[in-house]
C-alpha cells in the first residue's frame, strides 16, 4: 500500500540528502529500502516508528578503511568490530584484508564473515607477491572484490607485516613482504583490465629505513622516550610525496583510479594536487580522524601510526582540505589491537603501529568538525558516505539518502556530549587515544537496511548477523568523475 511501511523516522530537524541539502522530510522504509521521503507523514501506517525531534538524518557512515582479524580471527573479529562500528553510527565498513598464499582462500574469509556482522561489510584485497597479482581477475569476476590495496612501503629490508588470520587460527602471523616497481606496475595493469580501484599506501621504504636508522642512533641515550616527533622524522613526509609521484606517473600509463589512503601531511597532500592538476588521472583522497585531533605533541607511544603524526600546521591543513573539497573521505585505519600488544617492549621503536578508531570517527567529526564550524553537515555527508560509494562502487545503493536506496541511516544528536572511554565503544580494544575526550555530538540511532541495530546507544543483540557482503558494481559508479 501507498501509505504502509515498515519503519517511519519523522521529526527530524533535518534529513541531510548529499549534493541536495538539509530538507524537513520524513523517511518511509519498507524491505530495508527508502520508500519515500515526505513532507508530511500523517497518514502513514508504519510498523515501526522512530521520533527525530531535535536530531538530524544522515546517510549511514561507511568506513572504507578498517583492519580486523589479524589478532583475532574473523568470526570473532567481525562480531566485536562491527558492534563498534555500529555504536559509532557506522552501517557499513571495508576491510583491509592481507593474506599469505593465494586468494582463492578468500571463501573461508567469506564464510565465517557471513552471520557474524552487526553491519553491512566489504573487503580490500591487499595484493603482496606476484602469485596474488594472477589472483586479481578471480577476485574481481568471482568474489566481487573491485578494490586492491598496495603498500609501496614494504621492500627494501623494511618489511614486516602481520597478515590477517586464518578462520579459527589465534597465532599472530607475521610475513615478509617486498615490493617492488614492477609489481606495482603490474597491480596497477592487473586492476586497469577490471576497472577496479587502487588503495595506496605511499611511503618510499628505503627513505623510512634510512631515516629511521638515523633516529635510532640519535636514540641510544634515551631508548624508552616515546617522542613521536622522532617516529614522524623516521618517515618523513618526503617519503609520502615521492611514492605518490611515482605511482601517479604509472597510473596514467593505466589509466588507474588511486585511492590515496591516509594522508595525514601538507607535503603529501601537495603532491597529490600537483598530480591532480597534471590531469588524466582518477584520484580520491582520504584522510582519517587522528590527523585532525592529534599531532607529534601527543605525549603517549599509543599515537603509533602509520604514516605517523605530524605537525600542527598538518593538522590544520587536512581541515583545510576537508572544507574545501580536496580531501574526499574519512577512514579510520580502525586496528583492532589490544594495549599489552600494542606498546611492546614500552619503547617507541617496538611498539606497534595502528589505534582502534571505528567507534569514535563520527563523534570527532561531529564534535570537532560541525560543532567547532570547521564543516557544514552537507560536508560531513559527503566525506563520510556519498564520496566513499562513490569511490568504491556501492553508489546509490549506498552513500545517499533516495527512494530505493538502502536504509541505510544515523540519526544525530549535536548537542548530545559523552566522554570517551574504551568501554563506551565496545571495540575488543581496550584502550583509545580519545580516552577522556569530552565529543560533543553523538550517534543515537544506526539502522542498516531498514533494521535498527543501535537505538539510544544501545545495541540489539538480536541484529548480530543482519550485516552482509556489500554487492559492489562497475555499472553503480557515477560516469562524470572521469
Amino acid at each position: 500500500m501507498e501509505n504502509d511501511c515498515d519503519l517511519l523516522i519523522s521529526g527530524a530537524l533535518g534529513v541531510v540528502i548529499p549534493k541536495v541539502g538539509v530538507l524537513q522530510l520524513d523517511i518511509l522504509v519498507e524491505d530495508g529500502k527508502i520508500k519515500d521521503l515526505r513532507k508530511d507523514s500523517t497518514n502513514v501506517i508504519a510498523s515501526n516508528r522512530i521520533d527525530a525531534s531535535g536530531r538530524y538524518v544522515i546517510p549511514g557512515v561507511i568506513d572504507p578503511h578498517s583492519h580486523y582479524g589479524v589478532f583475532t580471527p574473523i568470526e570473532q573479529a567481525a562480531r566485536t568490530e562491527s558492534k563498534s562500528a555500529a555504536i559509532g553510527g557506522i552501517t557499513s565498513v571495508i576491510r583491509m584484508l592481507r593474506l599469505d598464499g593465494s586468494y582463492r582462500k578468500l571463501t573461508d574469509q567469506f564464510q565465517m564473515s557471513a552471520g557474524n556482522h552487526y553491519i553491512d561489510y566489504s573487503i580490500h584485497a591487499s595484493i603482496l607477491t606476484d602469485e596474488q597479482v594472477k589472483d586479481i581477475p578471480f577476485l574481481i569476476n568471482n568474489m566481487n572484490i573491485r578494490s586492491f590495496k598496495v603498500y609501496m612501503n614494504l621492500g627494501n629490508g623494511y618489511n614486516r607485516i602481520l597478515m590477517d588470520l586464518d578462520p579459527g587460527n589465534l597465532e599472530l602471523n607475521e610475513c615478509e613482504v617486498n615490493m617492488n616497481d614492477n609489481l606495482i606496475e603490474n597491480i596497477l595493469r592487473s586492476c586497469s583490465v577490471g576497472n577496479s580501484t587502487v588503495v595506496v599506501h605511499a611511503e618510499d621504504p628505503t627513505i623510512c629505513a634510512d631515516n629511521t636508522s638515523k633516529q635510532k642512533q640519535c636514540d641510544l641515550s634515551n631508548p624508552k622516550e616515546s617522542n613521536l616527533q622522532k617516529w614522524s622524522d623516521s618517515r618523513p613526509p618526503i617519503s609520502e610525496s615521492a611514492s605518490i609521484s611515482k605511482i601517479a606517473n604509472l597510473g596514467r600509463k593505466y589509466n588507474s583510479r588511486l585511492y590515496f589512503a591516509h594522508i595525514g601531511s601538507t607535503i603529501a597532500l601537495d603532491a597529490i594536487i600537483r598530480e591532480k592538476e597534471r590531469g588524466n588521472l582518477v584520484t580520491y583522497v582520504e584522510t582519517c580522524p587522528h590527523y585532525l585531533t592529534h599531532t607529534t605533541e601527543f605525549s603517549s607511544v599509543k599515537g603509533k601510526v602509520v604514516p605517523p603524526l605530524r605537525s600542527k600546521l598538518d593538522l590544520q591543513s587536512m581541515w583545510y582540505g576537508l572544507r574545501n573539497g580536496i580531501i574526499d573521505t574519512v577512514g579510520t585505519d580502525h586496528v583492532a589491537n589490544t594495549l599489552s600488544l600494542k606498546l611492546g617492549e614500552r619503547d617507541l621503536w617496538t611498539a606497534l603501529s595502528g589505534f582502534p578508531g571505528m567507534g569514535t570517527m563520527l563523534p570527532v567529526l561531529l564534535s570537532e568538525g560541525v560543532n567547532k564550524d570547521r564543516i557544514t553537515l552537507e560536508r560531513l555527508v559527503e566525506i563520510t558516505s556519498y564520496n566513499t560509494a562513490r569511490a568504491f562502487d556501492m553508489y546509490p545503493s549506498k552513500g545517499t539518502i533516495m527512494n530505493g536506496s538502502d536504509a541505510d541511516l544515523t540519526v544525530i544528536d549535536l548537542e548530545m556530549q559523552k566522554t570517551v572511554t574504551p568501554d563506551l565503544l565496545l571495540s575488543s580494544s581496550d584502550y583509545t587515544i580519545y580516552d577522556g575526550w569530552k565529543l560533543t555530538g553523538w550517534p543515537v540511532t544506526t539502522i542498516v537496511r531498514g533494521t535498527i541495530v543501535v537505538n539510544d546507544g544501545l545495541v540489539d543483540e538480536k541484529t548480530l548477523g543482519h550485516g552482509k557482503l556489500i554487492p559492489r558494481t562497475y555499472s553503480g559508479r557515477i560516469k562524470s568523475e572521469k
